[in-house]
């Protein structure tokens, strides 16, 4: 397991070790104990969540606040997404900066996402099945966002506008401004 920085404060890229021959691949997907060496970091989760979405969907911004905050390890198992992870601790020194990676059934990667931070994906490919690991159990009362297309943040989702489809809850999300999170 390789484990390496991004520009966001507690944000890490991981990738496997994979071992390929003519029979196929074989790769350890997380290792808590592996992970919290190389970091310094808690990686322990109880939930795995997977959606199955088609090209053009976008997911976001989304993160869960207060005691129910969580932290996310995601990947693609099928398909391209563009994964986007924003910052939203307001004491942190990354405030308001935003990190995005593709991530494929190809390429293996994950996107170690901590807590206080805005979450979202985009589709690339014809469809794709998309892995979340959390840290901390759903709860809906605690469900918070930013709007995907906030000006401040001025994300690049690699989709044509006119092909971007989005759930009513994720259009009517807040503004980065409202700093709601």
């Amino acid at each position: 397991m390789k484990i390496t920085n991004t520009p966001l404060k507690d944000c890490y890229i991981i990738e496997p070790t994979v071992f390929e021959d003519e029979r196929g691949y074989f790769f350890e997907k997380f290792n808590e104990k592996k992970f919290e060496d190389l970091t310094g970091m808690n990686g322990h989760f109880v939930q795995d969540n997977i959606s199955k979405s088609s090209y053009g969907v976008l997911r976001g911004l989304h993160l869960q606040k207060g005691d129910s905050a969580q932290a996310k390890l995601v990947s693609c198992l099928e398909g391209r997404v563009l994964d986007v992870a924003v910052d939203l601790r307001l004491d942190s020194p990354t405030f308001g900066k935003w990190f995005s990676l593709e991530l494929t059934a190809e390429n293996r990667l994950q996107l170690y996402i901590p807590r206080g931070f805005g979450h979202g994906f985009s589709v690339l490919s014809k469809s794709a099945v998309f892995s979340y690991k959390c840290d901390n159990f759903y709860h809906k009362e605690s469900e918070g966002g930013v709007l995907w297309n906030d000006t401040d943040l001025n994300i690049d989702w690699q989709l044509p506008v006119e092909d971007i489809i989005l759930s009513e809850k994720d259009k009517n999300l807040p503004p980065f401004s409202f700093k709601n999170f």
